[in-house]
């Protein structure tokens, strides 16, 4: 039996290399909670410092107002509470002097002090609520204007630790982002589920949903007509195979039809501080003038995406086999074909998220996010390649140029 030297080394090579990216998704994983944490406890460690700084203020006050009650009292020749020479005393009655009675003013104004201190952490709470729902990265005087290097008509690469654009490419001119829509789909649906229980609730497929894909022409996750579907499936289905079915069930499951449900993805839109630049009419990506946003936008909700636990396992999932049905009782198999593509490409790093979308107005276009071999994070999005492969070539390119691992 002949041995093929070149090929037991290249699977050598491609087993080391698989073990530096599990150790390389490890290490983010822990990253990525430990930011976490540090974001969710953050307000709640100040508001506590607020709070005891307010309390030691109450106390001082209290001191304060004690003590001078204490000196005007023995100025008057006794205790705040014993009746002076100055006072009538009778069984019923006890009349104290004004000297010996606490100017008001000397309480009321330590308490006005302490309602504005409130009044201001409430704003700044507030404030800090708005902060951190707005996603933004800078141009600097480094950012690449791309040309030819790359065929997609609009490209955006953004660095995430340092909130940088490191190249762009009419990064904020409007486009139709296609299906990468379904990121923004199943971001607002994942952050409306109110228990994790609720992804194994059943969805029952209706013929309008069926009927709307087959319509607009649209890509289809597989599901039939009364087929009672779990919801984590139509998280996986709206994703993996860009599924109409699946992302107009996952709207009408949470919001009750589609046109509330884009209601609140433009909502998720405004709070992101895009609505600007950006809108939505479905939840699928068809094609249609107030359906718009630029790739610096879908950067911003992708990052966005990456963020919620449930969003980034979908969008970094290679490969679904959805549950058993009656009908499909083996389940569907789907596959995100964008990041089994990219997977042996040399990106200086991996390519960990992805999402693509297509209509005839925007070409071929994608949205990811990977990290390089040092751990750091990037996003990358393109809009109008002329093929699914110019596409995922072009994120190769980009990753592989300003990765800097």
């Amino acid at each position: 039996m002949d041995i093929d030297i070149k090929e037991i080394g290249e699977d050598a090579a491609r087993v080391r290399r698989m073990q530096r990216i599990k150790q390389m998704q490890e290490e983010k994983q822990k990253q990525m909670m430990r930011r976490a944490r540090i974001r969710q406890y953050t307000p709640y460690a100040l508001g506590v410092a607020a709070l005891l700084l307010l309390v030691f203020s109450g106390i001082g006050v209290v001191h304060r107002v004690n003590a001078g009650s204490k000196e005007q009292s023995a100025q008057n020749g006794g205790s705040l509470f014993t009746p002076s020479k100055d006072e009538a005393v009778d069984d019923d009655t006890v009349t104290v002097s004004d000297s010996n009675v606490v100017n008001p003013t000397s309480i009321q104004a330590p308490l006005r002090g302490v309602d504005l201190v409130v009044n201001e952490l409430g704003n700044w709470f507030e404030g800090r609520k708005d902060k951190q729902k707005v996603y933004e990265a800078k141009a600097t005087e480094d950012t690449l204007t791309l040309g030819d290097e790359i065929v997609s008509s609009y490209a955006v690469m953004v660095d995430l630790d340092n909130r940088h654009i490191l190249a762009g490419k009419q990064a904020k001119t409007r486009i139709n982002p296609a299906s990468m829509t379904k990121v923004l789909t199943v971001l607002v649906a994942a952050e409306h589920l109110e228990d994790p229980g609720q992804l194994d609730d059943t969805f029952t497929i209706t013929l309008e949903i069926t009927d709307y894909g087959y319509v607009n022409d649209c890509s289809s996750a597989g599901f039939s007509k009364d087929e009672k579907v779990t919801v984590r499936d139509l998280f996986y289905g709206t994703v993996l195979p860009s599924g109409a079915d699946a992302a107009v069930a996952l709207a009408t499951y949470i919001a009750g039809d589609q046109e509330r449900f884009v209601g609140m993805m433009n909502d998720k839109l405004k709070e992101l501080g895009l609505s600007d630049t950006a809108h939505m009419t479905n939840c699928v990506g068809i094609y249609d003038e107030d359906h718009y946003c630029t790739v610096y936008d879908m950067a911003m909700i992708m990052e966005a995406a990456v963020e919620n636990e449930l969003c980034r396992e979908v969008l970094a999932t290679h490969t679904y086999t959805t549950s058993e049905t009656l009908q499909n009782p083996e389940g569907i198999t789907v596959s995100n074909w964008f990041l089994r593509r990219i997977e042996d490409k040399d990106t200086g790093g991996e390519v960990l998220c992805g999402k693509t979308g297509y209509v005839v107005q925007s070409g071929n276009c994608a949205a990811s996010y990977g990290v390089d071999s040092s751990g750091k994070e990037y996003i990358c999005v393109t809009a109008d390649a002329s093929s699914v492969w110019r596409c995922i070539e072009d994120h190769a390119a980009l990753y592989k140029q300003f990765a800097q691992g």
